[in-house]
């Protein structure tokens, strides 16, 4: 059923890019803070847990085994999905500023590009559930489909809401220039504190479990249920490319929404630390303290709750910075 692959395939090609300074320690800090993650939810449900460092153990028991591909499952396809969505989410991590520390090129940090960018993982989950062959695979495609219509609308209601306020400051109706949202807030306040901007805060808040398929939102990949869904008959360096594109899209997530509502003034390696805090904070607000305390929604239930209150927010938040302007 099955066909071989030498591990060398994609280890030749994955070791140059996470060699990179910036998405190595991207990826490092993703890893750790998985862990922290694993070890919050097993205590909140008294349960002991894993050891900190055991998602850095599966990434590396990963790329020592082989992959499997189905027999009948187009080859080179199925290998290049999760390459593809790892590379995705590398240069996606290069395109967001950590105020006081890195600044990319203002032609290339444009919120437009990191929104096409940080569509492609739910892009290649998809493709790949389809490529597969697979039941499950197949379920969880359909479901990664739905609930990824339910959460861009939302997405991008914040974005068009951050980049109007910010426009319209500097005697334009709107800039997607993600470094002069960071030098907005700079200069005048943290959108986090703006009583306007509250609503698309909120929406922002709203999109991250979805799009890191986090409970109740976990719904395309649900292990109780179709065993991981579109990564159901993937193994070996294929599969932990696709860990590595979910830790990945972990930090871009949010970095972009520190950078989107509360960039900061500091400099330097302090700079850095209150980085790495607010990171740390938001991951465990949105995403550990949930997933303790809700289980899974079905796929219509989330679907529903989107079209309602994230989009609904988005909506009030857009309209008010409208008026406000």
């Amino acid at each position: 059923m099955f066909e071989m692959m030498n591990t060398l395939e994609l280890k030749a090609i994955l070791a140059p890019l996470i060699l990179l300074p910036a998405t190595f320690g991207a990826l490092i800090f993703g890893l750790l803070l998985k862990g922290v993650d694993r070890i919050l939810v097993a205590r909140l449900q008294r349960r002991i847990g894993p050891p900190l460092l055991q998602p850095f153990f599966d990434i590396i028991k990963l790329m020592q085994k082989q992959s499997m591909v189905p027999i009948g499952a187009p080859r080179k396809l199925f290998l290049a999905l999760p390459l593809l969505g790892a590379c995705s989410m590398f240069l996606a991590i290069g395109l967001v500023p950590i105020p006081g520390v890195y600044e990319p090129s203002a032609q290339f940090g444009d919120l437009l590009v990191l929104l096409y960018l940080l569509a492609i993982p739910a892009i290649v989950l998809m493709l790949a559930g389809s490529a597969s062959g697979s039941t499950f695979g197949a379920i969880g495609f359909s479901r990664e489909m739905s609930i990824m219509l339910a959460y861009e609308g939302p997405l991008l209601l914040v974005i068009v809401s951050v980049a109007i306020k910010t426009g319209l400051s500097q005697g334009q109706f709107i800039t997607f220039s993600l470094m002069d949202i960071v030098q907005y807030q700079q200069l005048n306040g943290s959108f986090l504190f703006d009583p306007w901007m509250w609503p698309a805060v909120l929406a922002y808040l709203s999109f991250i479990p979805a799009n890191l398929g986090i409970p109740p939102f976990d719904i395309p990949e649900a292990e109780s249920e179709v065993l991981e869904g579109p990564l159901c008959e993937y193994s070996g360096p294929a599969l932990a490319l696709f860990k590595i594109m979910s830790t990945m899209k972990t930090i871009v997530v949010l970095a972009l929404g520190i950078a989107l509502f509360c960039p900061g003034t500091n400099t330097g390696m302090w700079a850095a630390v209150i980085f790495v805090f607010k990171c740390s904070l938001f991951f465990l607000l949105t995403k550990s303290l949930l997933r303790a305390s809700v289980g899974r929604m079905r796929i219509d239930q989330a679907f529903l709750f989107y079209f309602k209150w994230p989009e609904l927010l988005g909506v009030v938040g857009l309209l008010l910075i409208v008026l406000q302007g």
